[in-house]
């Protein structure tokens, strides 16, 4: 089933249309008119657009080129009288999908609809496949929180508006402004992000606009800053309420009039798309002074709320056995068994720390495990060092029973194994510094690594 708009001037055409589409399975919704179809597409989105070529004030080329700007994912089918073929071609060219002429088969139209859909979830599919491979990971929508998400960020992707993601820490804001970028019109185009929370405020300014040689002590040369680097492309800032009032000054300006200035040197123009991120409440930090409120408006343009994960539990078994693939692969193991008791139990946590605690809590089981299966009592011991608590909707034991116990000596090689792989991923598997921060000599670190599986054999 797909969404078609279809986009007439002739209620008669647009019945037999919605009649026929709907019998086909799809849902349909009408425009009189172009004016009135593309404020429908606008509001609601679709994922094939069916429009008449000739109608009065908005024609059907006005319409090709507004959506083909609006959204070029979207396939775009003309309905042309008969003599019409020539301008029939012209709107091919022109970036339409296919074109109908009057009169038509109900049964040929439903199938170029159907090829339309396929089209559109083909193009989808590989802009999905794209931001998969720029973060490394899959993109994890099982619920109908998240899916709804993902849909608003597909829609306004290619419109070219700047975003305002909002949620709380880990929620995976990072991974919804890739796919605003994977999705849009600049997705060939550098795609950059600056995270203000890890960057000192006396550092942002630099960082963000740039310097020239000499501007400060220790600029020894002149650095493009992340607005000139992300120029034609996406720039994403991440928890931008942490930057302060003087920088967001100059954010305002870039937004404004795409004029950035490095500082000691002259000004530059960019073309940038801005995308940005928060777990604060914006509105209230401009009510209290703490956030320039026209630079709020600004950011807030499109302003899309990403729910915690505890709103969207049906998100975590598929994210669970993806992290699990992640770093077993990662630290040389085989196939891991997830005990069914354990997903249970996981769904029932709060997870105040969101998918980025999750994510934490997988790696670590996996690193303290020793028969690779991750069990129910694994992660309840870990309230025993500083992990997560078992909730009340998971557990079945005595209070303060941690469950079947495993012998000390696998204890100790799992907390060994998991210390080992930290320091080793920390330091990009550099064997010498890891040897160095652990306090042992390469040769004894390397006889570890083979052990636990973190580094194969020459």
């Amino acid at each position: 089933m797909a969404r078609v708009l279809v986009i007439d001037d002739e209620a008669s055409m647009r019945f037999t249309l919605e009649a026929v589409l709907g019998d086909a399975g799809h849902e349909v919704t009408t425009g009189d008119g172009g004016a009135a179809g593309l404020a429908a597409f606008e509001e609601s989105g679709a994922d094939v657009v069916i429009t008449d070529l000739a109608m009065p004030e908005v024609d059907g080329m006005k319409v090709l080129a507004t959506l083909r700007a609006q959204d070029p994912t979207v396939p775009v089918m003309m309905l042309t009288a008969h003599g019409s073929e020539r301008v029939a071609v012209a709107a091919m060219k022109a970036g339409a999908f296919d074109y109908i002429p009057k009169p038509f088969d109900p049964d040929e139209i439903a199938l170029a609809v159907s090829r339309a859909a396929d089209t559109r979830r083909l193009r989808l599919e590989n802009a999905r496949l794209r931001t998969e491979a720029s973060l490394g990971r899959p993109i994890v929508a099982e619920s109908p929180a998240l899916r709804r998400v993902l849909d608003l960020v597909t829609r306004v992707a290619p419109k070219d508006v700047t975003v305002l993601l909002t949620g709380e820490s880990g929620v995976g804001k990072d991974v919804l402004a890739a796919t605003l970028h994977a999705h849009s019109k600049r997705a060939d185009k550098p795609h950059v992000r600056f995270n203000a929370a890890a960057i000192p405020a006396e550092l942002a300014e630099s960082e963000l606009f740039g310097h020239v040689k000499g501007a400060f002590t220790g600029a020894t040369d002149s650095r493009k800053g992340y607005f000139q680097q992300a120029d034609k492309g996406t720039l994403f800032i991440d928890e931008i309420g942490e930057l302060p009032l003087g920088i967001q000054a100059k954010i305002l300006r870039a937004l404004q009039s795409g004029d950035v200035q490095p500082v000691g040197g002259r000004s530059e123009t960019v073309d940038v798309r801005l995308v940005a991120a928060t777990n604060r409440d914006l509105a209230a930090e401009a009510r209290a002074g703490r956030f320039r409120e026209d630079l709020y408006y600004r950011l807030n343009v499109v302003p899309i709320r990403v729910p915690p994960l505890r709103e969207r539990p049906e998100d975590i078994e598929p994210l669970v056995r993806s992290f699990v693939r992640t770093y077993a692969d990662r630290y040389g193991m085989g196939e891991v068994q997830i005990e069914a008791a354990l997903i249970d139990a996981l769904k029932a946590h709060a997870w105040p720390g969101n998918v980025r605690e999750l994510e934490n809590t997988v790696a670590r089981l996996l690193a303290l495990t020793a028969d690779d299966r991750l069990t129910l009592a694994l992660w309840r011991s870990l309230s025993d060092q500083g992990g997560p608590p078992s909730t009340a909707k998971s557990s079945s034991s005595a209070p303060g029973d941690p469950g079947p116990s495993r012998p000390l000596r696998a204890r100790v090689e799992g907390f060994e194994r998991a210390i080992i792989a930290a320091e080793f991923e920390s330091s990009s598997k550099n064997q010498s510094e890891t040897a160095r921060r652990l306090g042992v000599s390469r040769p004894a670190l390397i006889e570890k690594l083979h052990k636990y599986g973190l580094l194969e054999r020459g």
